[in-house]
């Protein structure tokens, strides 16, 4: 009896091929032949699922979503994001997110392969890797609110500019990282001094 195909994981197969090309040589390798070939699969088969290549970039941005989540996920699961007190569930995510070691380099660089060709190649797909509904800024908000809620942070502060500035500052320590202008322990060094200064506003 022929084995029932998984749509939904054939499809995550190839969307995330296509990522780990963008995360190691950009979005401009990554070519449908080039997609298939380090999916395992064929040409007609990535083109089964994804009419052509910009669709293709379109519905890879949520699994690479989705890849940064589970890093976060993961360094903050031994927490209870409840009780424990806010700067360490900002801290902790932030940390996360720089690109310290290969997986997340990797993600670091094919979510930055987006944006360098949403700049310079503007089409829908890119677009939307620019205007993709930020997870992580909501979150980052909420725990500013609960540490305006502790007296921690000052209450007459926009909770979303500061997650925005922080994870701007994040980005661009990803990138001195990736650029080798700082080593992973000077950008956790200067994301460290930062939050401090939002810290002891209150005190």
């Amino acid at each position: 009896m022929p084995r029932k195909v998984d749509h939904g994981e054939r499809r995550r197969q190839i969307a995330e091929a296509l990522l780990r090309i963008a995360g190691t040589q950009g979005l401009a390798a990554a070519t449908m032949r080039h997609v298939a070939a380090e999916a395992g699969v064929s040409v007609p088969l990535v083109q089964y699922y994804f009419n052509s290549k910009d669709e293709l970039l379109l519905q890879a941005l949520p699994y690479l979503g989705e890849q940064l989540w589970n890093r976060v996920r993961g360094r903050l699961d031994p927490l209870d994001t409840t009780t424990v007190e806010p700067r360490e569930v900002l801290e902790t995510t932030l940390c996360a997110v720089l690109p310290t070691d290969q997986q997340s380099r990797q993600i670091m660089l094919a979510y930055n392969a987006y944006y360098a060709l949403a700049i310079t190649q503007p089409n829908e797909a890119t677009r939307h890797a620019l205007t993709h509904p930020n997870a992580m800024e909501r979150f980052l908000a909420d725990q500013i609110r609960r540490a305006q809620q502790r007296s921690v942070i000052s209450a007459h502060d926009d909770p979303r500019r500061i997650a925005a500035g922080l994870l701007a500052l994040t980005n661009g320590l990803a990138l001195g990282i990736l650029g080798g202008q700082h080593d992973s322990q000077a950008a956790q060094a200067i994301l460290t001094y930062y939050l401090d200064r939002l810290f002891i506003r209150s005190r």
